[in-house]
């Protein structure tokens, strides 16, 4: 280190390939502990190299660089680790079991879109049911309800903007 601050620039390359080796180990083991994946690795790598760039003239000169370096990727790890939130890698193989509907249910049912459809007008549960939940095109639902395409666009729109409305205050 006092050899890059001096301006030696190949002592400068070794040690930046000596932190990362370090720090690269590091995040690995701390990210396995957590049980987060490695897919931060590198970004707590380059991170570190670049606090140790921007901030080398803060080391104190002692013998040892490592505790300096070692205290910088620790918060630069940390910090990742926050970025990340308390999501955890999964593997999805056997997602299916894990997302299973209870017994007896249906588990392509729409139990909340149909509470919330009896909170419309008939007409209105019928147009979005058409269109949205039966896959009908605009065209055959006007048809069939003797509207103009304009008009069941319009009315898909409201009911759907009236859904959500009733979705947030059920949530609320």
């Amino acid at each position: 280190m006092r050899a890059a601050i001096a301006g030696d620039q190949a002592a400068y390359r070794r040690l930046l390939a000596d932190i990362g080796r370090s720090v690269r180990a590091m995040a690995r083991s701390a990210f396995s502990r957590a049980r987060v994946g490695d897919a931060d690795v590198e970004d707590v790598v380059q991170e570190t190299l670049l606090a140790v760039h921007n901030k080398r003239h803060t080391w104190d000169g002692g013998p040892r660089v490592a505790p300096w370096v070692g205290a910088i990727a620790r918060h630069k790890i940390i910090d990742a680790m926050r970025r990340r939130g308390a999501r955890r890698a999964e593997p999805i193989e056997d997602f299916e079991a894990v997302l299973a509907a209870p017994e007896g249910e249906d588990p392509h049912a729409f139990s909340d879109v149909e509470r919330l459809l009896t909170k419309l007008p008939e007409r209105s549960q019928d147009i979005v049911r058409s269109i949205s939940m039966n896959g009908q095109s605009i065209s055959d639902t006007a048809k069939r309800l003797v509207m103009t395409e304009v008009a069941v666009r319009v009315a898909l729109h409201r009911a759907l903007k009236a859904l959500g409305e009733t979705y947030r205050k059920s949530i609320a």
